[in-house]
């Protein structure tokens, strides 16, 4: 399979690998997160910034969420859920991330300069 490929051939292919990295930091990278809501039954229990680290401890229907700021990022460290999805979602840090323990009503969403976008819809 290598036998055919040159030198330039080599270099075209490294060169769109990398035009293909720019792009997708670039385009679908999205900005920093720089603050945090985190609600409850639909309703606003807390908003802050992400500069200092701590735990907050939110009630829900099924029991307590607990959710950690660390390092300018955030997760549900523990939740009372049966299928953990939001625990299990991991470490968010981009404007309009969000993660939504719905069992127990409980949801945290970064907001910063501009939104990252999972997807668009009309």
């Amino acid at each position: 399979m290598n036998r055919g490929l040159k030198a330039g051939d080599w270099l075209a292919i490294l060169a769109g690998m990398m035009l293909v990295a720019y792009l997708f930091l670039t385009f679908w990278g999205g900005s920093k997160g720089t603050s945090l809501i985190i609600r409850s039954g639909g309703k606003i229990v807390e908003e802050t910034d992400l500069t200092r680290n701590r735990n907050f401890e939110i009630s829900g229907p099924l029991g307590t969420t607990l959710i950690t700021v660390e390092n300018h990022r955030v997760r549900v460290a523990s939740d009372p859920s049966p299928r953990q999805y939001c625990v299990k979602q991991g470490w968010i840090s981009r404007a309009g991330e969000a993660a939504l323990c719905l069992p127990n009503q409980v949801s945290v969403e970064l907001l910063g300069a501009a939104r990252h976008y999972d997807s668009l819809s009309y």
